[in-house]
């Protein structure tokens, strides 16, 4: 298979500036995908700068299994999946944040071979209730104490989802009452319960767009608190109230849609793919109820995209690891325009990053190299640079909390103090 063909990994990107719909986690919790806010940022402050020779400091290193499943964070532990190959079983885990020590781990047997890895989404966690979409789009509910599970959904039994390609990425929306999932098939999206994993309400799928492996993202357009969401064929905007269906952008994507939808402002989204689908900023406007979208510019597949990774706004700017030549830590311009790039100075393949503090995270995807840069509109700057993890396939987002940043590779999970002591 064509090695491009497999980038598709964990809850593929997505982000959301200005209007997120759940309550905002404090500053030192990263609680779900993208962190509390899903838009990439951490609220952190007080951040090495620099690091001492060989990096930051390595508090606790735990092997995982091939795949791509990054870290939630909330009050002190940590919750990832996992995959035991000696007895085929799926695995949803909580560590201590301080030393990686089990709390415990949920087992089920679940045959899945490797299919460019096994796991990739992140779970959604609000310290009571630990949601997880493992590969096979079974949708769990755990107690976030015991690991107990308190209710399940066969998403491909009870709506008729199809498991896309490389199995599930995409990574669950939790906010104050409910829990959302892009199901395809019979709904697009369905808002749960979160104790109960009653129906909240189910949006309407009259096109069968299928699930994707882009992740939910929250945002206020037209006035209206709504999701959004990338299938391969466009970008789609779904009520918060109540599931309806708002409006739908066409766009054509290639093979996967794995960024999610990334709103700059009250009106405008940008959606972005791999495999040559180029990229396009569009207006979403409310006439009184009736939604409509125009498109505002389009980037050629040889002009710009961002393959895996949903881009961070910030300063109204996108930052983004993208592909003019692939890999290039990128800074664009609210009109798309392209302003620095980390050309000549390092390469990131499909890596992922975040912001807080002013700085960029980064890693490489090749390597697992780790890069500390600026947060800049003006040029590419690099702050510092370590090698903390292995190569290839680096992929997995990253997670912060308390001043720890937990990444991994294809081989095991690391545990990073970049934060001052004391």
């Amino acid at each position: 298979m064509n090695r491009l063909n497999l980038f598709l990994l964990f809850c593929a990107v997505p982000a959301v500036a200005f209007a997120a719909l759940a309550a905002p986690a404090p500053a030192d919790d990263w609680p779900q995908f993208r962190g509390p806010n899903r838009d990439g940022i951490s609220k952190e402050t007080g951040l090495l700068r620099a690091w001492p020779e060989g990096g930051p400091e390595v508090l606790w290193t735990l092997p995982v299994n091939q795949g791509y499943a990054a870290a939630a964070i909330h009050g002190g532990s940590v919750y990832f999946h996992d995959y035991d190959s000696a007895t085929s079983e799926w695995l949803a885990k909580a560590v201590t944040l301080d030393g990686g020590e089990e709390l415990w781990t949920y087992r089920e047997v679940r045959r899945i071979l490797p299919n460019h890895g096994i796991t990739r989404t992140v779970p959604a966690v609000d310290g009571k209730y630990v949601f997880s979409l493992d590969p096979k789009a079974t949708f769990h509910a755990f107690d976030a104490a015991s690991g107990k599970e308190l209710w399940r959904k066969n998403l491909v039994q009870e709506y008729g989802a199809k498991i896309p390609p490389w199995y599930n990425g995409q990574c669950p929306l939790i906010e104050d009452d409910r829990v959302l999932i892009a199901t395809g098939g019979e709904a697009l999206v369905v808002a749960f319960d979160k104790a109960t994993g009653d129906e909240i309400w189910r949006s309407p799928n009259p096109e069968a767009w299928p699930m994707s492996h882009a992740s939910l993202m929250p945002a206020k357009l037209g006035g209206v608190d709504q999701y959004l969401y990338a299938t391969l064929f466009g970008a789609h905007g779904v009520a918060a109230a109540d599931g309806e269906l708002l409006w739908h952008f066409p766009f054509k994507f290639n093979v996967s849609a794995s960024p999610s939808p990334l709103a700059l402002d009250a009106e405008r989204v940008y959606v972005t793919a791999g495999y040559d689908s180029g990229g396009a900023m569009f207006r979403v406007t409310n006439g009184g109820g009736a939604f409509e979208t125009e498109q505002v510019f389009a980037h050629a597949a040889d002009e710009w995209n961002s393959e895996v990774q949903t881009p961070i706004l910030h300063e109204g700017h996108m930052f983004a690891v993208g592909k003019k030549r692939r890999g290039l830590f990128t800074c664009l311009d609210s009109d798309g325009k392209q302003v620095w790039t980390s050309d000549g100075q390092a390469s990131f393949g499909l890596g992922s990053f975040l912001l807080a503090d002013g700085m960029f995270f980064i890693l490489e995807g090749k390597t697992g190299m780790l890069r500390l840069v600026e947060a800049s509109t003006e040029a590419y700057r690099e702050l510092a640079s370590a090698q903390v993890l292995g190569g290839h396939d680096v992929w997995a987002p990253l997670a912060l909390s308390d001043g720890k940043l937990v990444i991994r590779d294809l081989e095991k999970m690391v545990c990073l103090q970049v934060g001052k002591e004391g």
